[in-house]
């Protein structure tokens, strides 16, 4: 398995990014790219984008789905496997609401947050879609740590709104 070097959150948040590249151009979706770090010893134990899985797949759902599927449980049995803090990288904003009404990644994130204790965003949503996002507070609410990553914001949102059709 793949690792981080402990505090460059720069370096994952380049890793999510280039997950985030894989995903179809769609004008109805962003780009996401998401990593899931066990923080013991910064190995990464998930990747995810969005569009990655069959069913219309965020990229932070992606990864839960594919360390559920690893672990042999499903997604809502995570919460009872894994132990010790995990960080979640994910290059844009959960989301909080989903048109498809699929369950919101923020809420996924919050059903394992007893492992799922730090959060780290490269961009906040934009408000295509749904508006203002309350994701973060929501996270930050429930006891999660949330860290915006400086540095690569042009690039990820270049990358989250490829397929997008001009105003």
């Amino acid at each position: 398995m793949d690792s981080i070097i402990p505090g460059d959150h720069k370096a994952a948040m380049q890793r999510a990014l280039g997950l985030a590249d894989k995903s179809p151009p769609k004008p109805t979706n962003f780009r996401v790219g998401a990593l899931i770090v066990r923080l013991s010893d910064n190995v990464i134990l998930a990747e995810g984008y969005t569009l990655e899985l069959p069913g219309n797949t965020h990229a932070e759902e992606c990864c839960l789905l594919k360390l559920a599927e690893e672990h042999g449980t499903s997604e809502e049995g995570l919460a009872d496997l894994m132990k010790g803090p995990h960080a979640l990288y994910t290059t844009v904003e959960p989301c909080f609401k989903r048109l498809s009404g699929k369950l919101p990644c923020v809420e996924r994130v919050l059903r394992q947050s007893p492992w799922i204790t730090t959060v780290y965003v490269g961009v906040l949503e934009p408000e295509t879609f749904v508006g203002q996002n309350v994701g973060l507070q929501m996270l930050k609410a429930a006891g999660v740590g949330v860290h915006h990553v400086d540095g690569l914001e042009e690039e990820i949102l270049k990358v989250a709104t490829a397929g997008h059709i001009a105003a």
